[in-house]
């Protein structure tokens, strides 16, 4: 038997160890889940006969050796900071190794030495990053080999709530890292570049600079990531007049959003006083003037110029942010990181609530003199709490791969991620057999139209 060591059996996970269980009879899989929390991987196993569960600690050096040298290959679904780790063991006992993680330096760094030992080391594999470079390498491949000119890429990607759960203000649940949604847009000017122009949004701006978008007949907005411009060598699309890559909300999250990114509300530099006894309330005075005499919502509402029936301030009330009994229960919290608190109490995915993945991605080319373009989208909606649309979009090419690899159809030794035809185009074809389907089609060229950018 083959031998998978997943390590870290959290939300992204559950279809990824499905998919490898269902397939473990046929390909001959023993998959071993180590987990931290013995719960999570026991869940996830299901008693399936062809699979066990372990408590795994990734700093307890031993017992991460031990485990990988017993495997044929190693996922790891760990935060992407204790990759490294795993991935010297890899080399140590000769083991190919995927995460859906972004490469890092420490990561690039073992790439020769993966190549000398025939290893891959597949990253990025997940959904964004993963599924965004796949299917957009796929055609921008299509329109190279067609000897035509990319003027313009860009590319969104948001994790959503679905339609029938959609039930606040917001239409907004965390379904992902709640944290990097707090912080997201943070660290610097967002960078890209529109009709040969570099352009960069501050921090303090990026929620009032927003696309409109329309997918599969439903309105969306999308706001700049932080450098779309690293892309472009990745791409081969180094002379690209137009890049360009957003994170998608549904039309109004952002210009709300932005009324914490002015209080001060997501910063997460610095330690409140005090921060385990205040309450909601007290929370939103701290980044008010102060006043013997306004109560707190006329303040805020004066000091933001927003109107009491603006939706605006109903978003505000809807969240329970006024709440003087409510407690933020976090000791040396940041602001930050006590907005999240408050957030997670509204926009928790209930029981019964499905997730929605959603991506887009514009290609403009020039063709015989002819300027075209090409929209292709993707919507994937979740099953239930356990099999959401996140866990499917990021796991599904990870499992894909890894069995890929384990049988040698993908060859390509190294440190790398999915943009070769090797890689992309079967772990695609089965994708579309999961229900990850792309549908392209032709519009209008217009470029970067500047009539969408608000602000």
């Amino acid at each position: 038997m083959k031998n998978i060591l997943i390590i870290g059996a959290g939300k992204s996970s559950s279809s990824l160890i499905k998919y490898l269980l269902e397939k473990s009879d046929e390909e001959n899989l023993k998959i071993i889940i180590a987990d931290i929390s013995i719960e999570n991987a026991l869940e996830l196993m299901d008693n399936h006969k062809n699979a066990s569960a372990i408590i795994f600690d990734v700093f307890n050096e031993n017992q991460r050796k031990q485990e990988i040298e017993k495997s044929d290959i190693v996922i790891s679904m760990l935060p992407a900071r204790f990759h490294i780790e795993v991935a010297k063991d890899c080399l140590l006992f000769n083991k190919h190794m995927v995460t859906a993680s972004y490469i890092s330096k420490e990561m690039k760094g073992l790439d020769s030495e993966a190549k000398q030992k025939g290893l891959i080391f597949m990253n990025e594999i997940g959904l964004d990053p993963g599924l965004d470079h796949m299917s957009a390498m796929q055609v921008i491949d299509r329109i190279r080999d067609n000897n035509a000119k990319i003027l313009l890429f860009e590319s969104f990607c948001g994790g959503l709530v679905a339609p029938e759960s959609d039930n606040n203000l917001w239409n907004y649940k965390f379904t992902w890292n709640p944290r990097n949604v707090v912080l997201a847009g943070q660290g610097g000017a967002a960078m890209f570049i529109q009709e040969g122009t570099y352009k960069y949004i501050p921090y303090h701006k990026l929620f009032r600079r927003t696309e409109f978008l329309n997918i599969n007949n439903q309105k969306f907005e999308a706001y700049a990531n932080r450098d779309s411009l690293k892309y472009r060598s990745v791409y081969g699309l180094d002379n690209i007049p137009t890049m360009y890559r957003g994170t998608i909300r549904k039309v109004g999250f952002s210009r709300a959003w932005n009324i914490f990114v002015q209080l001060g509300m997501t910063d997460d530099s610095y330690i409140i006083e005090d921060s385990e006894n205040m309450s909601y309330r007290d929370f939103v005075n701290l980044f008010l003037a102060y006043s013997p005499s306004d109560s707190v919502e006329l303040k805020l509402r004066s000091y933001l110029k927003i109107d009491q029936d603006d939706v605006m301030w109903e978003k505000l009330v809807e969240l329970d942010l006024f709440n003087p009994d409510k407690k933020i229960g976090l000791q040396n919290a940041t602001p930050a990181q006590m907005l999240q608190k408050i957030l997670q109490d509204s926009w928790t995915l209930q029981k019964d609530d499905k997730d929605m993945i959603v991506m887009q991605h514009l290609f403009g080319y020039e063709i015989d003199g002819e300027k075209r373009q090409i929209e292709s989208s993707l919507i994937v909606e979740g099953e239930n709490q356990t099999y959401t649309a996140m866990a499917k979009t990021v796991g599904l090419p990870v499992a894909i791969a890894t069995l890929k690899i384990l049988k040698g159809e993908i060859k390509t030794p190294g440190v790398q991620l999915p943009i070769s035809k090797e890689v992309y185009i079967p772990i695609l074809k089965e994708l579309e057999l999961h229900g990850i389907k792309f549908t392209e089609r032709k519009v209008k060229y217009l470029g970067y139209n500047p009539n969408h950018v608000m602000g």
